[in-house]
């Protein structure tokens, strides 16, 4: 069976994530679902100069914020994981709390009922209270929250190395890396 992977970009800061580990699931011929917010496509442009014809072409297949009718809005849509990449508060509180008024949402409550990995790339600093009870609350449910905080002991070198760390972070949540893929803690040299 083919593997398949959902990703959603919202408005938060960050849409390099998102389009970083569209490309990373094209070269292991991973098909990609892919789901866009309102505000996303703003940031998109406005962080990458990136419309919706190239992200049609980074993913497998495309589908509208208003189609809750999609495939992906469905129990009985298979797929091994979802990662929302850049995730915004708004969009974490809502899934945290039930709230289903897009795609995004929905997709994101389908895999946390169906017991698959759903990865949020929480993207804010610094936290509130709400942000961190809405955290819990995903985590709670079996969600993984995963700010998008790089390794230093990787000794990167340019936004490039830790965009691409943060991505390798996330394949192995799917299970989808190759051991020699980024640098790993090996322990402190000395």
């Amino acid at each position: 069976m083919t593997r398949r992977i959902v990703v959603a970009i919202t408005g938060a800061t960050g849409a390099i994530y998102g389009v970083r580990l569209l490309a990373a699931l094209r070269e292991r011929k991973v098909e990609s679902h892919l789901v866009v917010s309102r505000a996303g496509w703003m940031t998109l442009h406005d962080e990458m100069n990136l419309g919706k014809a190239d992200m049609k072409h980074a993913s497998s297949v495309m589908h509208d914020i208003n189609d809750v009718g999609a495939t992906l809005a469905s129990g009985s849509f298979v797929h091994d994981g979802m990662a929302i990449a850049p995730c915004s508060m708004k969009t974490l509180a809502a899934v945290a709390h039930g709230f289903d008024d897009n795609l995004i949402t929905r997709a994101a409550d389908v895999t946390l009922k169906e017991r698959r990995k759903l990865l949020m790339l929480a993207r804010e600093t610094p936290l509130t209270l709400a942000h961190l009870q809405n955290m819990t609350m995903i985590t709670q449910m079996g969600g993984v929250v995963m700010p998008p905080l790089p390794a230093f002991y990787a000794k990167p070198r340019t936004v490039e190395d830790m965009v691409g760390y943060t991505v390798n972070r996330m394949l192995d949540q799917f299970g989808l890396n190759a051991e020699d893929a980024y640098s790993r803690w090996n322990g402190f040299t000395r």
